[in-house]
C-alpha cells in the first residue's frame, strides 16, 4: 500500500451544510411515476396507489426534498390537467419525452406523496410555453390558505390546508435548444423576473431558483448567468446548475477523475453570481442549486429503440455498475466540499429513471450501486463541512493531470458528537492514510464501511441485490490522536471517528 495523509483543522470550517444537498427528483419520464412511485394495483400500494417499498426506500435515504414535476417535460406542461377529478384528467402528448402523459398523478398526489413520505417539495413551473400567469396561479393553488378563486378550488379538491411549497424553479433548462420554447439569455432573464415578482407578490416567503447554463459545455455558458442575473438578482436566491457524468468511452481512469470538472464548474459560477453581485453594490449572495446530477450514459442506446406515444414507458432506465457508485461518492465529496455556497442539489432521478431505486411494475424493487454513498452521505454528511488537507498519490489520465488517488471530505456532525470522513479511493492501489485527530483528543472510532468490488463493472438486480453493497470493516488502528486507515484500490469509504465523550 502507498501512503496518504489528511489534515483536519476543528477552527477550518468550509460553512455549515444544508440539509437539501441530498434532494432528490421526479419528472414525469418513463418509469419515474408511473411504475415508481406511483402504481394502483402493485401489492405494496397504498389507498392512494403510491407504492409503499419506494416510498420505505426514499425514507431510509431520509431524502430532504425532491424537485417536480421537471425536467424537460415542465416546459410543455399545463399543471391544471394534473387536478380535480381523475376521470376528468385530458390525457395529453408529451413532447420533451415523445410520451402520452395521462395526468393521473399531478400536484395534490405529489404533495400527498411528499407529506407520506417525510420530504419536502422543490415545484418547477413552466417559463416554455407559459409564464407569469399560469406560475403565480400556482403559488396560489398551492400556497394561498383560502378565499381566493384557486386556494378555494383546491380545498374543493380535497386539500384544505395549503402545500406550503417554499422552493421554486424558474423553468428548465432554458438555455437548451432541446428545450420546448427555448429562449435566449436576454428573453428568458426578462420573464424570470417578471414571473419572479408576481409569485413573490403571492408568496413572500418563497424561495426562487433561476436557470443557469444546462452543462458546461454550452457555448452560453457563463455568459448565460451573467446575463439572467442582471435582470433577475434582487429577486432570485440561487441560479440553477446541471451535470451528468458518462463513461461511454469505457476510460474509467479519466471517468472517475472528471469529478475534478465539477468543482472547476462550481468555482466559476460562483465567481459569476459574485461578479454580478459587485456590479450591482449589493451584500446579497446568490447561492447554487445543484438540481441535476448523476452518472447518465447506460442507457442511450436503447432510448434510441424506444416505442413513442406510450404511457410511463421503459426510458432512461441506466443500470449502474460499481465504478458509477464511486463516482457519485466522489461527487457528493465534490458538492459537500462547496457547502458554504452549494445550499441545494437533486441526484437525478429517485426511482428507475437513472436513480438508485430500481422497480419492477407489478413486482419487485433493489437498490442499485449508487444508492449506497448517497445513503451514507444522507445520513452521516449533516452539520458542518470541515476542510480537510490531503497528501496522496497522484497520476495523469487522457484529460486530468496531478489527479489526486484520494478524495475527502469531513463533516462534523449538528450536535458536534461526531465527525465522518468520506473517502474515495479511485486509483489502483491500495492506501494507508493517516489522520491526524490532535484537535480531537481522546476519540474514538465508531464505524468504518467500505464499498469495494472485484469487478469495477458489476451491478446489482432484482435476482442478486446485493452483488455490491458496503461492508464493516476493521482496516483502522487508533493511536496518539491519530487513525490509521486502510483503503483498497477502488473503494468508497465512510470513518465515523466518535468525538471525545468525557
Amino acid at each position: 500500500m502507498t501512503k496518504a495523509t489528511l489534515k483536519i483543522d476543528k477552527d477550518y470550517k468550509i460553512g455549515k451544510i444544508d440539509n437539501r444537498i441530498y434532494g432528490s427528483f421526479i419528472e414525469h419520464i418513463g418509469r419515474a411515476v408511473y411504475g415508481g412511485i406511483y402504481e394502483p394495483g402493485h401489492p405494496t400500494a397504498d389507498d392512494m396507489g403510491f407504492r409503499r417499498d419506494v416510498m420505505e426506500l426514499t425514507r431510509e435515504l431520509q431524502v430532504p426534498i425532491v424537485r417536480y414535476p421537471g425536467g424537460n417535460f415542465v416546459s410543455g406542461y399545463n399543471w391544471e390537467d394534473g387536478i380535480g377529478p381523475k376521470e376528468l384528467r385530458p390525457k395529453r402528448t408529451e413532447l420533451a419525452w415523445f410520451a402520452i402523459e395521462n395526468n393521473q398523478l399531478g400536484t395534490d398526489e405529489f404533495c400527498e406523496w411528499s407529506r407520506r413520505t417525510g420530504t419536502d417539495v422543490m415545484m418547477a413551473v413552466n417559463l416554455g410555453t407559459r409564464g407569469v400567469d399560469a406560475a403565480r396561479n400556482l403559488v396560489e393553488y398551492c400556497n394561498f390558505k383560502e378565499g381566493t378563486y384557486w386556494s378555494d378550488l383546491r380545498i374543493k379538491n380535497g386539500y384544505k390546508d395549503p402545500h406550503n411549497i417554499k422552493l421554486w424553479n424558474l423553468g428548465n433548462e432554458m438555455d437548451g435548444p432541446w428545450q420546448i420554447g427555448h429562449k435566449t439569455a436576454e428573453e428568458y432573464g426578462r420573464l424570470a423576473v417578471e414571473t419572479a415578482k408576481a409569485m413573490k407578490w403571492v408568496d413572500p416567503s418563497i424561495e426562487l431558483v433561476a436557470c443557469g447554463s444546462s452543462n458546461m459545455s454550452m457555448s452560453t455558458c457563463y455568459e448565460w448567468e451573467s446575463t439572467v442575473l442582471e435582470h433577475t438578482y434582487k429577486y432570485v436566491d440561487y441560479i440553477s446548475m446541471h451535470q451528468y457524468f458518462s463513461n461511454a468511452k469505457n476510460d474509467s481512469a479519466d471517468f472517475l477523475a472528471s469529478i475534478i470538472s465539477t468543482d472547476d464548474f462550481i468555482k466559476n459560477i460562483i465567481a459569476t453570481c459574485d461578479y454580478v453581485g459587485a456590479k450591482k453594490r449589493t451584500k446579497k449572495k446568490i447561492n447554487i442549486s445543484f438540481d441535476e446530477w448523476n452518472v447518465w450514459y447506460h442507457a442511450r442506446e436503447a432510448n434510441k429503440k424506444a416505442e413513442r406515444w406510450q404511457i410511463g414507458p421503459s426510458f432512461n432506465e441506466d443500470i449502474y455498475n460499481f465504478e458509477d457508485a464511486l463516482m457519485v461518492g466522489g461527487a457528493l465529496i465534490t458538492l459537500l466540499r462547496h457547502a458554504d455556497r452549494v445550499k441545494v442539489a437533486c441526484l437525478a432521478q429517485l426511482v428507475n429513471v437513472i436513480a438508485p431505486i430500481m422497480t419492477e411494475n407489478g413486482g419487485r424493487i433493489w437498490k442499485q450501486t449508487i444508492y449506497y454513498p448517497y445513503l451514507h452521505a444522507s445520513l452521516y454528511g449533516r452539520g458542518t463541512a470541515m476542510n480537510v488537507l490531503v497528501d496522496a498519490p497522484k497520476y495523469d489520465t487522457k484529460n486530468f493531470t496531478d489527479v489526486s488517488a484520494l478524495e475527502a471530505i469531513a463533516v462534523e456532525s449538528e450536535a458536534e458528537d461526531y465527525l465522518t470522513f468520506f473517502m474515495l479511493n479511485r486509483g489502483t492501489e491500495g492506501l494507508e492514510v493517516e489522520c491526524d485527530l490532535r484537535d480531537y483528543p481522546g476519540s474514538r472510532v465508531a464505524e468504518m464501511l467500505t464499498m469495494t468490488c472485484d469487478d469495477l463493472k458489476a451491478i446489482n438486480t432484482a435476482d442478486n441485490p446485493d452483488r455490491v453493497v458496503p461492508k464493516t470493516s476493521g482496516d483502522y488502528e487508533l493511536d496518539d490522536n491519530k487513525v490509521t486507515v486502510k483503503l483498497m484500490p477502488y473503494s468508497w469509504n465512510v470513518v465515523r471517528i466518535r468525538i471525545n465523550e468525557s
